[in-house]
């Protein structure tokens, strides 16, 4: 078969995740920077998918993965386990909050999240409390695409097809400090977290099983920080009324937020702690569910598994690139480097703040936000009809700067934004490359809204 005229479809024959576009066709990658077939290179300014945070190219870890696939790349995890299972756990529990030791190995961040929510359910049944079955979560909010996973998850543009399957799940607003109206009282239900208890007496209680949330905001609501007591009010309300605190660290663990997880720097260890995406820094799908004691020992003493059955769960191959990633992060100090670089990340954002149609810039560590508005002054968003985010990331590609858009954060449907979370090896040279592509970009993007207005 002769290679395709373009990569796209219908010329070639990949089931692309876009069918309305062409694709650059990518032949290696080094640092922050990849480079295509043509010759032209990229500064990947998201990591990929806020995945890639030890940059790409480095040897450690694709000769680790090489390693182990010559000895042995797959067992069945209900019948084996492995060295590197063993070694990456061994390693997780010296790095998660207090407690959460044990570690369950699975493919993709949205697996993780449906095995969380599995577990949580499971405890709950074999400690003899089979109302509790309802999880809450939090809107704008992001958790997968599997389908209890995005059940839980607040994106209307993702769930609108297939609402017919999803399960009900009661949300409360997400922390948004640009777009709350209480100019931050501290007595603000959203800002302070005593909505969950409201919204727990509301459900019952007795029928609440599990509470989700990403500790810092992900692309839903922009890198949005929640104040430094927040968690901890969530932390005392699902003690008392015995709900399960599910932290999805899947986009914000493994160092992205400058900590090796952002629920660390609130002080409260979660019951669950989800992690993927950054766990083996893009190499190889890869991510697990972490937990303590108490929340195993129930299964092991009932119905002795988690319910919960993957084929590549556990899988030598995948766990050796998690454990290679894992040192990798540690030998070379990168959780503190996403802290500091990430300071002047977020330094060097500032100078787009007063450009024409830029509402907020925040984050924190290695994941910060653009994001976009119509009027500075009222914070009115774009109307979802001009697609602003997805014309500002395609002019940005055009340009050598890859970054990632995400929409309707501001009301369900209208919002634009674009999230900014580079390797954490990005140099300050190209921080500044960074911000002058995205310069040219956003003024690209405006002169083409106003050619069409």
């Amino acid at each position: 078969m002769n290679p395709p005229s373009e990569y796209r479809f219908p010329q070639s024959p990949v089931f692309y995740r876009n069918l309305t576009r062409r694709f650059p066709k990518i032949v290696c990658g080094e640092g922050c920077w990849l480079f295509d077939d043509k010759g032209k290179r990229y500064l990947d300014a998201s990591g990929g998918a806020f995945t890639v945070n030890i940059g790409h190219g480095v040897r450690e870890v694709a000769e680790a993965i090489g390693v182990q696939a010559g000895r042995v790349a797959y067992v069945n995890g209900t019948a084996f386990t492995s060295d590197a299972a063993e070694e990456l756990a061994h390693e997780l529990a010296k790095l998660n909050p207090e407690g959460l030791r044990y570690s369950y190995f699975l493919g993709s961040g949205s697996e993780a999240v449906e095995a969380a929510l599995k577990l949580a359910r499971q405890y709950w049944v074999e400690t003899g409390k089979p109302s509790k079955h309802k999880i809450i979560s939090q809107s704008p909010g992001y958790h997968g695409n599997t389908l209890l996973a995005l059940s839980t998850s607040a994106r209307g543009h993702y769930k609108k097809l297939f609402e017919p399957w999803l399960v009900k799940v009661p949300m409360i607003p997400a922390p948004y400090p640009y777009r709350c109206t209480c100019d931050g009282k501290a007595s603000c239900p959203v800002c302070s977290g005593s909505a969950l208890e409201k919204a727990i007496e509301e459900e019952g209680p007795g029928t609440v099983a599990a509470f989700i949330a990403e500790p810092i905001g992900g692309s839903s609501t922009g890198a949005s920080v929640p104040r430094p007591d927040y968690y901890r009010r969530v932390r005392d309300i699902c003690d008392k009324h015995e709900v399960v605190f599910i932290a999805d660290e899947v986009l914000t663990g493994a160092g992205r937020t400058g900590e090796w997880v952002a629920i660390q720097r609130y002080g409260v260890v979660p019951d669950i702690l989800v992690l993927g995406k950054g766990l083996s820094g893009g190499y190889v799908p890869l991510s697990c569910v972490s937990t303590s004691e108490k929340f195993i020992e129930p299964l092991a003493k009932g119905s002795g598994s988690l319910k919960h059955a993957q084929t590549f769960s556990h899988t030598p191959t995948a766990c050796a690139a998690g454990l290679a990633a894992v040192r990798y992060i540690k030998k070379n100090n990168l959780v503190a480097r996403a802290a500091k670089m990430g300071k002047a990340l977020g330094r060097h954002l500032e100078a787009l703040r007063p450009a024409h149609g830029v509402g907020d810039v925040r984050g924190i560590g290695m994941l910060h936000c653009v994001e976009f508005v119509a009027d500075k002054r009222k914070k009115t968003p774009h109307q979802r009809s001009l697609k602003f985010a997805e014309t500002f990331v395609d002019f940005a590609q055009e340009r050598g700067l890859v970054v990632w858009p995400n929409v309707g954060q501001a009301d369900g449907v209208n919002g634009d934004l674009v999230m900014i979370a580079p390797p954490f090896t990005i140099t300050e040279m190209e921080i500044r490359q960074l911000v002058s592509l995205f310069e040219d970009a956003l003024e690209k993007t405006l002169d083409h809204l106003a050619e069409k207005a």
